[in-house]
């Protein structure tokens, strides 16, 4: 997305805050309860992943906690396309900006992941 920022750090914590927004606001059924959990999960982890990397002890380590990152985002986007497929919140575009910040997210972690194994 042109113009947009690329802070792993305030962008990672605004993806949490509003995964932890969309997970309050899902349907308060069996299958809303749990993908909001398993949301919450994966959709909070990049966060403190990326500062766990950044305290890395070795290059070895700090790539693997950008990849720990990386799957976690990947694993968000699945299951806010499944939010977005069921749907378990209305309307289903209220999921639109978030994948799109996952996606956004996905190519910053790839990238920085490649960089990292680039200078190891």
């Amino acid at each position: 997305m042109p113009g947009r920022e690329y802070n792993l750090e305030e962008r990672p914590l605004e993806f949490c805050v509003r995964i932890i927004r969309l997970t309050e606001g899902l349907s308060n059924t069996r299958a809303g309860s749990y993908v909001a959990g398993q949301l919450l999960r994966s959709g909070t982890s990049p966060y403190p992943n990326h500062g766990e990397a950044q305290a890395a002890e070795s290059p070895k380590d700090f790539s693997h906690k950008l990849r720990i990152s990386l799957k976690e985002l990947r694993e968000s986007e699945r299951w806010l396309r499944l939010i977005q497929r069921v749907p378990l919140i209305e309307p289903p575009t209220r999921v639109d900006h978030l994948l799109a910040e996952c996606d956004d997210l996905i190519r910053i972690f790839v990238a920085s992941v490649r960089t990292a194994e680039k200078h190891r």
